[in-house]
């Protein structure tokens, strides 16, 4: 699939000059990959280790197909093939981690979707069971640079009318060139009691250096930052009132819905090695919020100083405010251009800062802007080529009304990082 053509010179020369007149106006927009009116599934090609043909497909789904229930959350790239989250919000989910192989896939329009690494480890138990070799509910995912796909297995089912805990929250590890699972680590009580308010996870790891990995989870629910060390197979606990949300931006207008929200610590994002001190920032930010935080990875990566319970002396720091409506679902930071870039939900939008300016907001710029086919950015992932994928999937129309269904409704976007910020401020 061709990405868009170059804007004329001239348009762009145009936005360059608007842009000191604080006008938006991007050269290349995101290009649209794929849509659904609701989503597809493929029941019928083998996916991963077990193929299809050698299992009994009614004994895998236990529940009744429930399409309108089946809402796509996160979006991440690796080689042609991508990797869809649907957590299991309703009933009737056949796999809560998909893949879709671009290579196998040509139209635009309502691809399938396959269970991954296949349906059998997705699928739930008929008496909701416990299992540790089966995923539960996931809603965000992250490649990493040793080709690993990271998530966290919430363990939760966020049935309306039976909502429960199947078993504990878990961080999973698949290697991509094998498509085997290579670690499941199970979160500590300790560390939560419950695995719903896990939205994402971020990963901080050198090249060649793949066993010396940090996840870094956000809990929206409890406003904690977890640190998992591969190496040491432990977990440990970040709390700090930068991690909460801001009562003045709890408020969102999407779509025409008014609604209230207040979802702490929800993104986080590795930034660029300093060239002194060896450390990379962290970026994170509450959902409920318009500020930045940032600390550098050392902090994060001490366990011992998570455990004093102190305050961090001031580690946390507050970067600054991005401006009115700029709450934000995921971001991603950009190694080859230095470049922060948001999910902006209220705005129907992705924005831009680049890390080489002062954070206020007038060095915020906007790189896609569209109130029709991106309403809710609900994800936002940069692949380990710099291209930005995002994924729009209309969710506050799907809780607080109803979504057409004759309709396009979910749409995966993606654009290069350096062709994304051309016209912008962000350049």
């Amino acid at each position: 699939m061709a990405l868009p053509h170059q804007h004329n010179p001239v348009l762009v020369l145009l936005c360059t000059v608007l842009v000191l007149f604080t006008v938006r106006c991007a050269a290349d927009e995101l290009e649209l990959v794929y849509q659904w009116t609701q989503l597809r599934w493929n029941f019928h090609l083998p996916t991963g280790p077990v193929p299809l043909a050698k299992m009994n497909l009614e004994s895998l789904h236990t529940e009744p197909f429930n399409e309108y229930g089946n809402l796509p959350m996160g979006v991440s790239h690796h080689k042609g093939r991508l990797f869809v989250t649907v957590p299991r919000r309703r009933p009737g989910i056949p796999a809560t981690l998909a893949v879709i192989d671009a290579h196998l896939t040509d139209s635009v329009d309502n691809p399938a979707l396959l269970g991954y690494p296949n349906y059998e480890v997705n699928s739930l138990h008929p008496d909701f069971e416990a299992d540790p070799e089966r995923i539960v509910s996931v809603y965000r995912t992250k490649v990493d640079v040793c080709d690993r796909l990271w998530f966290v297995d919430t363990g939760y089912l966020e049935y309306p009318t039976n909502p429960r805990q199947v078993q504990r929250p878990s961080v999973w590890v698949i290697d991509l060139n094998t498509d085997s699972v290579i670690r499941r680590f199970e979160i500590p009580e300790e560390m939560v009691e419950f695995g719903y308010g896990i939205p994402s996870i971020a990963v901080d790891v050198e090249p060649g250096q793949c066993e010396d990995a940090y996840a870094y989870i956000p809990d929206y629910q409890w406003r904690n930052l977890y640190v998992y060390g591969f190496a040491q197979n432990r977990m440990w606990r970040f709390s700090h009132n930068y991690l909460s949300f801001e009562p003045r931006f709890g408020h969102f207008n999407v779509a025409g819905l008014k609604f209230v929200w207040n979802d702490g610590v929800f993104s986080v994002t590795v930034g660029k090695k300093d060239a002194v001190s060896g450390d990379r920032p962290v970026y994170l930010h509450a959902l409920a919020s318009v500020s930045e935080i940032v600390v550098p990875n050392s902090v994060l990566k001490d366990e011992t100083l998570a455990r004093s319970g102190k305050d961090y002396n001031g580690l946390f720091r507050h970067l600054g405010p991005r401006g009115p409506n700029t709450q934000s679902s995921g971001h991603a930071f950009d190694e080859h251009t230095g470049v922060l870039f948001y999910a902006e939900t209220n705005r129907n939008a992705v924005g831009c800062w680049n890390s080489a300016t002062d954070f206020h907001p007038e060095n915020q710029g906007i790189v896609h802007l569209d109130n029709e086919g991106m309403i809710y950015p609900a994800d936002l992932t940069i692949d380990n080529d710099g291209t930005i994928w995002v994924i729009s999937n209309r969710l506050p129309i799907w809780i607080y009304s109803k979504l057409d269904v004759d309709e396009y409704n979910y749409r995966i976007w993606r654009q290069t990082s350096a062709k994304a910020i051309n016209g912008t401020i962000c350049m």
